[in-house]
């Protein structure tokens, strides 16, 4: 009989470890503890139009505001015709300022760049640069952000 509470027992500190709900048995983190950690999410950006960079921002604008811009990390990778989006005459220039501003980082895949004969000095200020969009966009998820394609 005491084999079998034992199994129970162990089954049962299992179950409480798991869902974090018995922090005197788990030495696991409180729920408040877990609510508190960062976030991540990773946006792609790889369509040159207006509407989708709109959607896009739109979308990074609400994950700050629903989980407070200091609780999530936010990254917006722009490839493809999506680089035309970032250039310094983008009609949506001022959007992306306003978001590089509020904390998010924006890159530019340097591969994208080179085949259509971009240089820094060809787009927005305070962007970031990465050798490969697609690349970024594994790694991103590898280290625990979300992936996002609006």
């Amino acid at each position: 009989m005491s084999t079998y509470r034992n199994t129970l027992l162990a089954a049962a500190v299992a179950v409480c470890t798991s869902l974090a709900g018995c922090a005197g048995v788990s030495g696991g983190q409180s729920t408040s503890a877990q609510a508190a950690q960062r976030h991540k999410v990773v946006f792609q950006v790889s369509e040159g139009d207006p509407k989708k960079w709109n959607l896009a921002l739109n979308n990074v604008k609400n994950v700050q505001h629903d989980l407070g811009a200091a609780n999530v990390d936010v990254e917006i990778v722009a490839y493809g015709p999506g680089i035309g989006m970032i250039k310094a005459e983008s009609i949506v220039g001022n959007r992306v300022h306003e978001a590089l501003a509020a904390g998010v980082k924006v890159v530019a895949c340097e591969n994208t760049m080179h085949g259509m004969k971009l240089q820094k000095a060809d787009m927005l200020s305070g962007l970031g640069y990465v050798p490969a969009g697609v690349v970024e966009l594994m790694n991103k998820q590898r280290e625990g952000y979300a992936y996002i394609r609006p």
